[in-house]
């Protein structure tokens, strides 16, 4: 059982649910999001979802995609964000899933990546614009590394889709609270309810909900459907906001305590 499935069986063993943050890994370096991570590692993070990198991150709004263009000109790379994962695996056990696209991976070498991501402690990754349909070569040297494959569902998914993802993810299955991208919403979409027990009545893998979680209230509405909640561009801005200020993993990590109520 991988470090992802150990955490959601603990979770429904204890009548609990799960919450993820995610950060883009070098904003605004690398240092200051090992920090950031021990902070969401204190906080009780059930995984930490680690941005990689990207040029055009199709599925994340404004505020992401300025966390990207900002590692780069960090000079981030692949390699270097799975070292930063295998300094953080050396002190903690909290899960962690990449969320990444395919050219990064495809120029990595796909079982490359896999291998090197598992040997430096990564448990899981997203790859957001690869379908599972097209997915066969990444399933095969995710298996092998082993990492779970987490695949995402969106609310125009069709019931084969749906169908296809819950058969083929591990870890967990990513429901897509809204259509668009990324960022910060002040309400949740009045068919989520709807949409997660489509999945669910397919499905008892784990299901997490992000894109626009952002208060304390969306949380506890994601963890009445739910087994997770997803939270990203808030905390992604907070990092922003502050810069390279002293302070930064305390303020993320009291976030996501605040965040989890």
């Amino acid at each position: 059982m991988s470090r992802i499935a150990d955490r959601f069986a603990r979770l429904r063993a204890a009548g609990d649910k799960g919450l993820i943050p995610f950060i883009v890994a070098g904003d605004p370096d690398l240092a200051t999001t090992r920090a950031v991570m021990d902070a969401l590692a204190a906080a009780a993070a059930d995984v930490i979802e680690l941005g990689v990198p990207f040029s055009d991150p199709l599925a994340d709004g404004a505020v992401n995609e300025a966390a990207y263009a900002r590692a780069l000109q960090q000079g981030v790379t692949v390699a270097r964000v799975l070292d930063l994962v295998r300094a953080f695996r050396g002190e903690h056990d909290t899960p962690v899933a990449l969320m990444t696209y395919c050219n990064p991976i495809i120029q990595y070498g796909w079982d490359r990546f896999a291998r090197d991501a598992a040997q430096a402690g990564v448990d899981g990754a997203i790859v957001t614009d690869l379908p599972p349909e097209e997915a066969g070569d990444w399933e095969a040297a995710a298996r092998a590394a082993p990492l779970d494959t987490i695949f995402l569902l969106a609310p125009t998914s069709t019931p084969e889709r749906v169908r296809l993802v819950a058969e083929r993810a591990t870890g967990f299955i990513y429901c897509v609270s809204r259509t668009g991208v990324t960022g910060v919403r002040e309400t949740l979409p009045a068919d989520l309810p709807a949409m997660v027990e489509r999945i669910r009545a397919l499905t008892d893998k784990p299901l997490a909900v992000g894109f626009g979680i952002s208060s304390p209230e969306q949380v506890r509405a994601v963890w009445r459907v739910a087994d997770a909640a997803v939270v990203g561009s808030l905390l992604v801005r907070t990092i922003a906001d502050c810069g390279r200020q002293n302070g930064v993993p305390q303020r993320v990590g009291a976030l996501l305590s605040q965040l989890r109520g």
